[in-house]
């Protein structure tokens, strides 16, 4: 059976266990407002620490500000060796609607208001949501850079990000993470985890569950998965994991049973003639 890398030292120095928690999900319809039961999404945020997470990705857009509000109410005081990143730099103005926003003073003020939020000294993973086409990346990384100085800020990601935008963003600041779009379904980042693996960087795939036309009930993949005794979800995580040890998969839910369901996808074991056969029926879309 191929083994999969359980951990992974996230900037050299945080060891986290490599199946994390994403907590977009925790909200209201759309990415926004309050979810239906905010007690029922603090329980799912403990019920992960309970299962193993270690690592918990959010975002002040999520909600906005709902997202950390829950989990600073659910789990501080944390408990030892949790890692909680967030990431600034999307306004929201409404349901499903994100606007770049990466002045300097604007990420300052989203910093310090993540910490209240979190109820943290320190945040461990901050990243930049995405860079904004009207302010020179030098200048939002450049505040960053002065909180990291001043201890509020731990280490530095990126998200959607190129590798040329990476490689600019290295020369003001140094670079632990990149969070993409990425899933077996759709590798339009196969260029950036490349990257991201040869420099030892952290690969945070968003929507790391594949959706589309491969992952159809009764298609092959959802064929492949039954025959192995395990979910699509299961299968598509687990072969992210499988994939590189550098990725670090944050499938998010609302849903308790859901969320157990998408921790046991660490356990999957598969031999690497089963692995050539996913990548197969995923090269035959």
């Amino acid at each position: 059976m191929a083994s999969i890398v359980k951990t992974f030292h996230l900037g050299g120095d945080l060891e986290i266990a490599r199946l994390g928690y994403g907590a977009m999900r925790i909200v209201g319809k759309g990415v926004w407002g309050e979810p239906a039961d905010r007690e029922a999404m603090k329980a799912v945020l403990r019920r992960a620490v309970e299962l193993g997470v270690n690592f918990i990705d959010t975002a002040d857009s999520y909600g906005p500000t709902i997202s950390e509000e829950l989990i600073g109410q659910a789990l501080a005081p944390y408990k030892p060796g949790v890692v909680i990143a967030t990431k600034s730099g999307l306004a929201r103005t409404g349901p499903d609607v994100w606007v770049p926003l990466g002045r300097p003073e604007y990420l300052v003020q989203q910093v310090e208001l993540s910490l209240r939020r979190l109820k943290l000294q320190q945040i461990d993973l901050w990243q930049l949501h995405r860079i904004d086409p009207k302010v020179p990346v030098e200048e939002s990384l450049g505040a960053i850079k002065k909180l990291q100085e001043q201890g509020k800020i731990r280490h530095v990601g990126l998200s959607e990000v190129s590798v040329e935008q990476i490689k600019q963003a290295r020369k003001v600041i140094e670079i632990v993470s990149v969070q993409n779009l990425y899933n077996i379904a759709d590798r339009k980042s196969e260029a950036v985890l490349e990257y991201c693996h040869n420099e030892g960087l952290a690969f945070i795939p968003w929507f790391p569950v594949a959706a589309g036309k491969l992952t159809q009930p009764g298609g092959k993949l959802d064929v492949f998965a039954q025959r192995h005794g395990i979910t699509l979800s299961q299968l598509s995580i687990a072969w992210l994991l499988h994939r590189s040890p550098v990725i670090l998969p944050i499938p998010g839910t609302s849903s308790i049973p859901h969320l157990e369901e998408n921790m046991k996808a660490a356990d999957v074991q598969l031999s690497e003639a089963e692995w050539r056969e996913v990548e197969a029926i995923a090269g035959q879309r």
